[in-house]
């Protein structure tokens, strides 16, 4: 069967999640996790991506990004990949495939779900049962958006630096966001999207990505998603 065609915009902001092959560790040590974040900041930067929000789990990864041409997200993955897996396989003296697949992504409209989303893979070490706290968690972007920690990979986003004039008014702003759960229906529509390749939108949202595509993309009516994963 062939590959499903994955289709991205310039200045549309992408939603990437990529897993472990059959839910295996991809991360063993610190050294493992600052290893692709340096390879993500690389690639980033080469293929211009801003990434505005990530969290590295044991079996699973989550982005947020914006590329700025069409073919930066998948070039920024490849890059990656490239030179994560045989640094897996060289360091612990494995072989074969790290990754279930290729990554699986889905676009977001910005001005509703941006921060649904960046909550949503911020808290991803809480439903994990990881931390209590998301700031506990090292291998996140939460500690740069809500603590202004030092982290050379975030790029704010325009509605990130709206929501107030000063830094340490806008980390206020961001944490607050956090005080309140993510609906249950949110959830369930961004698991949705990205497990199916769907625009993470309301209706106008999901006809102008395919009047600009000119193509469908992901599922009109969502069928049922992939077995759930800890965490996700």
């Amino acid at each position: 069967m062939p590959r499903k065609p994955r289709f991205f915009l310039p200045d549309v902001p992408v939603h990437i999640v990529q897993r472990g092959h059959s839910r295996e560790p991809v991360f063993f040590e610190a050294g493992d996790y600052q290893a692709y974040l340096g390879w993500l900041e690389e690639a980033a930067e080469r293929y211009h991506c801003d990434i505005h929000a990530y969290v590295l789990m044991t079996n699973h990864i989550h982005i947020l990004a914006t590329p700025h041409d069409k073919q930066g997200i998948s070039r920024m993955m490849q890059y990656v990949g490239r030179r994560y897996v045989p640094y897996i396989n060289h360091t612990y003296g494995s072989s074969g495939s790290l990754w279930e697949g290729r990554y699986k992504a889905s676009l977001i409209s910005d001005d509703q779900y941006l921060f649904i989303c960046m909550r949503y893979i911020e808290l991803n070490p809480i439903r994990a049962n990881r931390v209590k706290s998301p700031g506990h968690y090292r291998w996140s972007s939460y500690r740069y958006n809500a603590q202004g920690k030092d982290d050379r990979l975030v790029t704010e986003h325009s509605l990130y630096t709206g929501l107030r004039k000063t830094k340490d008014a806008r980390l206020v702003a961001y944490k607050d966001l956090f005080r309140t759960h993510i609906d249950s229906d949110d959830l369930k529509s961004i698991r949705a999207a990205w497990q199916t390749g769907t625009p993470l939108g309301n209706d106008y949202f999901r006809e102008k990505i395919e009047r600009k595509l000119k193509t469908k993309v992901g599922q009109s009516r969502r069928g049922r998603p992939d077995g759930p994963l800890k965490g996700l």
